[in-house]
């Protein structure tokens, strides 16, 4: 595809994370058509998909490994195949929009220290499942929001000490969530001396933007930001998240069929 001013400023963002066509896909489904009855039709998302330089043989591949896992469903309607999330997909994606779409500064502040009874047993994966994150083996720490297991021991937290906040930043996501705010920057002061963007583009751009901070907001529990250290840069980072999707509401299908038919 010849390059063009939106795919040159948007290639920066392509290229975060090495980017698998099927999750990428998720974002895109979960964005665009996460309620019930919501479909893409097949060249609505081969249009969205070709705009991020994605090979038409890559979303087949991506589409089956989809429908394999039971996320998304395909069917024909005429000569037009459609796509949707199954109700598998739309759960999925249900439990993850909380924390994707989450408006800056609407986070509790209220925290909880919890320590759990001696036993042999691996419990991380439950602790993280339940919104905690670790600091040693036996304690966690987390929103108040948060329910500790019935035979823990949970304190209200109080003032947060230095070393806890470092304790509780993800700091192997740190560098990650630099380079995405880097990015995102970067990308805006682009837009900023752009025309306005297309139905396909706005899709696009959404899609990446959310994909991106997807991937790294689901890595780790979420913590209040009074346990993570004031220059944690996923503060910074969701703040420009937050922005660019308000610049850039989410598109109607049916505005993005029009445009991919008269391409």
């Amino acid at each position: 595809m010849p390059t063009d001013p939106f795919s040159e400023n948007t290639a920066a963002l392509r290229a975060l994370g090495g980017q698998r066509v099927w999750s990428l896909m998720i974002s895109l489904f979960g964005d665009l058509a996460q309620g019930a009855g919501d479909r893409i039709d097949g060249p609505v998302l081969s249009a969205i998909m070709a705009r991020q330089h994605i090979k038409p043989e890559a979303v087949r591949v991506a589409l089956h490994r989809l429908r394999k896992d039971g996320w998304v469903t395909s069917e024909k309607s005429g000569r037009i195949r459609q796509h949707s999330l199954t109700d598998k997909g739309r759960r999925e994606s249900a439990i993850a929009s909380p924390r994707i779409y989450a408006r800056p500064g609407s986070e509790t502040q209220d925290w909880q220290l919890i320590l759990l009874p001696p036993s042999d047993a691996d419990t991380s994966a439950d602790m993280i499942a339940r919104g905690f994150a670790a600091i040693t083996t036996r304690t966690y720490i987390g929103p108040q929001s948060a329910q500790p297991p019935v035979d823990a021991l949970a304190l209200p937290g109080d003032d947060v000490p230095g070393w806890l906040r470092k304790e509780a930043a993800p700091d192997d996501l740190r560098e990650d969530y630099v380079q995405l705010l880097r990015t995102l920057t970067d990308l805006k002061a682009k837009l900023d001396q752009m025309s306005d963007l297309s139905q396909i583009e706005v899709a696009v751009l959404r899609c990446l933007v959310v994909h991106n901070w997807r991937r790294l907001v689901l890595r780790h529990a979420p913590m209040p930001p009074s346990l993570l250290p004031e220059d944690w840069p996923g503060h910074a980072c969701h703040r420009m998240v937050a922005s660019l999707l308000d610049r850039f509401p989410r598109p109607d299908i049916s505005r993005i069929a029009q445009q991919a038919a008269a391409a």
